[in-house]
C-alpha cells in the first residue's frame, strides 16, 4: 500500500497529441493547446500551474502538427534580439518566463490516437521509476493556489495516488470517469473505493468526476502496458487505475477552484472572460465592456 515517506513528485506529463477538431478551422494548423486564453496559450497555464507545484521536469506527449508547442517553450533568438534592440525589456522578461530551464522539457510522440492511457504510457521511459503528475491542459482550473499544488500537498501527507475530483449534475456523470468514496480524512480528502469510466447514469457510484489532474505511482505503466481498449475503443487511463486500486491507495481530492473545459467552445469562451476579469491590468477596463454587451 502507500509508502510511509512519499517520494518527491518531480515530473509532470502533458498529453497534447489531440487533433482539436471541435475548434476547426482554427486548429487546422495551430495546436488546440496553443489557442490563447486572454494572452497566453492554454498549455502555458498548465505549465505555470506545475511550476507553482514544484515540478522540475515537463514531459509533453505530442503528435504530428504539434511543433508549435515545442517552439513555444524554446528560445526565440530572432524575436528576443529584435526586442532587445528596441529596448523592449518588459516583453523580453515575459518571454523568459515562458521557458523551462535548459533540459527540463522533454517531448515524445504518440504516433496513433489510441487514447489517454496510451498517451501516458508513451511517457514511461522519461518518467522512469518515480511518482509523477499528470495534467490535461484542456481542463483549465482557476484557483489560488493552483490545483496541482493543492494535490501535491495532499500527496505529501498521504502518499499513494491522488486524483482531483469535482461534483457535476448527476445527469452528466456518463460523460466522465466517476469515483466512489470510502474513508474521509478531511473535508477535501477521501479514499477511493471504486472508479468507473463513463458509467450509465443509473449505475454511477457518485456525482464526483475525475477532473484532469492526477498524481500517480509508476506502477500505473505496468497496468497500461497490458490494458485492453475500453470506452470508445481507446486505452482508458481509468481502467488501469481501477486495476491498480487493488494494490495501492488512491485518494480523491476535492480541489478549491473553478474548472473551464477549454476543449469545449463554451468552456473556452467562459475561461477567457473569467481570466480577463481576474487580471488587474485588464479586468477594470473589461468589466464595463462586458456589462455593455450583456445589456444589448
Amino acid at each position: 500500500m502507500s509508502a510511509k515517506s512519499p517520494r518527491k513528485v518531480r515530473k509532470v506529463v502533458f498529453p497534447v497529441a489531440g487533433l482539436g477538431t471541435r475548434f476547426l478551422p482554427a486548429t487546422k494548423v495551430i495546436p488546440k493547446e496553443m489557442l490563447t486564453v486572454v494572452d497566453k496559450p492554454v498549455i502555458q497555464y498548465a505549465v505555470e500551474e506545475a511550476i507553482e507545484a514544484g515540478i522540475e521536469h515537463f514531459i509533453f506527449v505530442t503528435g504530428r502538427g504539434k511543433n508549435a508547442i515545442e517552439d513555444h517553450f524554446d528560445l526565440a533568438y530572432e524575436l528576443e534580439a529584435t526586442l532587445k534592440a528596441r529596448g523592449k525589456t518588459a516583453e523580453i522578461e515575459i518571454l523568459k518566463a515562458t521557458r523551462p530551464l535548459f533540459g527540463a522539457a522533454s517531448f515524445v510522440r504518440q504516433q496513433e490516437p489510441l487514447g489517454l492511457g496510451h498517451a501516458v504510457w508513451c511517457a514511461r521511459d522519461i518518467v522512469g521509476d518515480e511518482p509523477f503528475a499528470l495534467t490535461l491542459p484542456d481542463m483549465l482550473i482557476h484557483g489560488k493556489p493552483g490545483c496541482l499544488a493543492q494535490m501535491i500537498e495532499t500527496y505529501n501527507n498521504h502518499g499513494g495516488n491522488v486524483v482531483a475530483v469535482e461534483q457535476v449534475p448527476h445527469e452528466h456523470v456518463n460523460r466522465y470517469g466517476v469515483v466512489a468514496l470510502g474513508k474521509t480524512f478531511n473535508e477535501r480528502t477521501h479514499s477511493i473505493t471504486a472508479m468507473v469510466e463513463k458509467p450509465k447514469i443509473e449505475d454511477a457510484p457518485s456525482d464526483l468526476i475525475i477532473s484532469g489532474r492526477y498524481v500517480l505511482q509508476p506502477e500505473i505503466f505496468e497496468k497500461l502496458a497490458t490494458q485492453k481498449p475500453g470506452a470508445g475503443g481507446e486505452i482508458q487511463l481509468t481502467d488501469s487505475m481501477i486495476a491498480l486500486l487493488s494494490e495501492q491507495d488512491f485518494f480523491a481530492y476535492k480541489f478549491d477552484g473553478k474548472t473551464y473545459d477549454c476543449g469545449d467552445k463554451i468552456g473556452y469562451l467562459a475561461a477567457n472572460v473569467a481570466y480577463a476579469l481576474d487580471r488587474p491590468d485588464i479586468g477594470p477596463q473589461f468589466r464595463p465592456v462586458l456589462d455593455d454587451l450583456m445589456h444589448k
